[in-house]
Formats: structure tokens, sequence, C-alpha cells
């Protein structure tokens, strides 16, 4: 008999100390993590040099929109995506999470030739850069060229890898309404819309806007501190 009231008592006293306030902080954190604020651990390196495998990068689902938590939802918009965010997305292709920067909105007129992009007829402007911070990252490729692309909306690094098969040139193509093209800041190591096409409005989960944390998985995991909170939106 005393055993089994020990074991009552025992029950309860880990309901209301462990499972209880357990389940409250769930009840509340899953639902803002689902539609307010996310995180997403960035495993490769197609959105190099700009975001590095290892970043942990923190995601504002509220950029454009409100959703009903746990689903695609929209209950209230305010914005759009623009050309230069860097969004997180359902990859149309397999439903995988992506991390890409926005190239081309509907109405744009996008081409490609030999890595050079063209929006709207015009081609971006590019300055090679020798001297850059990220020397002890790049490890894809023997002699990675790393420069800043200028458009209209902005500047921001991107990375070509010579050595590398990849698709660096494709034909003049028109963003439909209510689509987006995407590509990796990586352009010859990434996994994006040239591939898998256009990316659905709806499919568009929020901004990444920031680095929380950030671990060198190529060093032991050694932290990468003077990435810590640091912005994705800086321009070079």
């Amino acid at each position: 008999m005393k055993n089994s009231t020990r074991l009552k008592n025992a029950a309860r006293c880990f309901w209301l100390e462990w499972i209880r306030p357990a389940l409250v902080i769930a009840a509340i954190v899953f639902p803002l993590k689902s539609a307010v604020a996310d995180w997403n651990w960035v495993p490769s390196g197609s959105m190099k040099p700009t975001i590095l495998e290892g970043d942990l990068v923190l995601v504002n689902k509220l950029a454009y929109d409100f959703k009903l938590p746990f689903t695609l939802l929209r209950v209230a918009k305010w914005g759009d995506p623009e050309a230069g965010d860097i969004v997180v997305f359902f990859s149309p292709k397999d439903g995988t999470r992506l991390v890409k920067r926005i190239i081309g909105v509907p109405g744009d007129t996008l081409e490609m030739r030999d890595n050079v992009l063209f929006r709207n007829g015009a081609p971006q402007d590019y300055e090679v850069v020798r001297e850059h911070p990220f020397a002890d990252e790049l490890f894809e490729d023997t002699h990675p060229l790393v420069a800043q692309e200028r458009a209209d909306w902005g500047a921001h690094w991107v990375l070509a890898l010579p050595s590398r098969p990849a698709r660096r040139s494709f034909p003049p193509l028109t963003v439909p309404e209510g689509k987006y093209f995407v590509m990796g800041d990586s352009r010859d190591n990434s996994y994006d819309s040239r591939f898998f096409g256009f990316v659905d409005r709806e499919q568009i989960v929020g901004e990444a806007r920031a680095v929380g944390l950030s671990f060198n998985k190529n060093n032991h995991y050694a932290p990468r501190f003077n990435r810590f909170l640091s912005s994705l939106r800086d321009n070079p």
C-alpha cells in the first residue's frame, strides 16, 4: 500500500514539475515558431559566401504575411518578397526547405550568360575582389572567385567555382504572376530555380535576416563568434 502511494505521489510530482510545464511551454513556443519566428540550420554551401555551412539563420515569418500556425494558409498580407531578399521556402521539386536569394519577381525578364546575370535586359555589374573576409572558408575550388554583384536593389557577394561543371547560362525567361526566381549566391554550387523552376508565392515561409549562431563544420565545429547575431542585409 505504501509503495503504491509513493508511486502515485512520484507520478503526480513528475506531472506537476516536469510534464505540465513542458506542455505549457510547447503550447506557446511551437505556434510562435510556426507563424512568427523560426530558425534554419544551413548544412550546405549554396549561399556562400553570404551564408556559410554551419550558420543558423533567423527567419522572420511575419516579413510578408501572417499564416495560421502549422499551415500555409495566409490570414493577412502586408507585402510581397522583393528582389534581393533571402527567403526560406519549400522546394517545388520535393518540398525540401531551402534558403536562397530572390533574383526575379513577377514580371521580371531574366537571362544568364556565362555567370553574368541580365535583369530586364540590363547586365548586373560585377567587381571581382582579391581580398575578402571569406578566404579561410572557401574549400570547394582551388581558385574560387568572389565578386560583388551590384543590381538596382543593392549589392551582395557572389561566388564562382571555375573548375566545376555548372549551369552558367540560361535563355531569357519571364517570371509569371505569383511566382519567383531564386538562386544561391554560390552560383556554381546551387540547386535553385535554374533546375526546379519558379517558386510559388504560397511556398515562401519567410525572410532570413540574420545569423543567430555559427559553427565551422570544417574545423571541429568551432564557434565563429564574429558571425553571431550578424545581419544578412549588410551590403559588401
